[in-house]
């Protein structure tokens, strides 16, 4: 490389082979504390006309931006869900508990919404729903997968998933707050205490959710109200923008959450 540079030519075993060009040379590497191999030599460094140093997206529509234009989604997820990502991996880059000398990349995010994309596809295909559709329940398998892909201090050992947990927990609530936020939600805690549970979860389908809820009018007013903020026209989305709802309920302590026997989750 300091000959392409500095005398545009190379040598194999004894023989010069000229480069009568401009040569431009770009390289990528990671900061010195993230791994100690393949650093640049300084002589090497020093004959490089600029230095740039990169950062983590500085605000959220940028981080969800990069999602959007890295992501290969195989069904279709709501932007409230990459929103909620990206909240999540903002959360973690600040949390004691996770080394950030090592970091966590912009694939921390890509790679849950292509985790989230894949488990709607799921749902659909054993369903037979014609447009899969991204819900809240899908989150659920995110965590599993991107433990591997950050590093956690030394003290933390075994406590790595009830961290990721609470953090996207975190993420829900904030989400939801930014979204929901002023519509009344009243009549759903009034339907569940009245004994009319929702049923969601990985296998159950977005009309099967909403079938689970009375067909009372301030219900369906609070559904369209939802639908409305959330940009939700679909079945399938409808059902997802209820089911951030009850998320956001459950999380502010207002109705309750347990997964029955068969592995769906019941809000009451």
């Amino acid at each position: 490389m300091l000959n392409v540079m500095e005398e545009r030519d190379i040598q194999v075993r004894g023989y010069s082979l000229r480069l009568p060009l401009d040569v431009v040379v770009l390289a990528s590497a990671n900061p010195e504390d993230y791994t100690n191999r393949g650093r640049i030599i300084t002589p090497l460094k020093d004959r490089f006309g600029a230095e740039i140093r990169t950062h983590y997206p500085l605000e959220l529509d940028d981080e969800i931006g990069v999602i959007e234009q890295e992501a290969d989604l195989l069904a279709t997820v709501p932007e409230y869900l990459l929103e909620i990502l990206a909240r999540f991996t903002r959360y973690t880059r600040e949390h004691p508990a996770v080394d950030q000398r090592s970091g966590v990349s912009a694939r921390f995010a890509i790679a849950g919404a292509e985790t989230v994309a894949a488990a709607a596809l799921h749902r659909s295909a054993v369903l037979g729903e014609e447009v899969p559709v991204a819900r809240v329940v899908d989150l659920e398998s995110v965590i599993e997968v991107l433990r591997g892909k950050i590093e956690f201090e030394s003290g933390e050992e075994g406590r790595e998933l009830e961290i990721l947990a609470h953090l996207l927990r975190k993420a829900v609530a904030d989400t939801v707050r930014e979204h929901l936020g002023g519509i009344d939600l009243g009549p759903f805690v009034a339907t569940l205490e009245d004994g009319h549970p929702v049923v969601t979860g990985d296998r159950v389908s977005a009309a099967d959710l909403l079938g689970s809820l009375p067909a009372d009018e301030p219900v369906g007013m609070t559904v369209d109200a939802i639908a409305a903020r959330l940009d939700a026209d679909t079945d399938g989305e409808r059902a997802a923008a209820v089911e951030l709802a009850l998320e956001g309920l459950f999380l502010a302590r207002r109705i309750g959450k347990e997964a029955d026997d068969e592995g769906q989750t019941v809000y009451g």
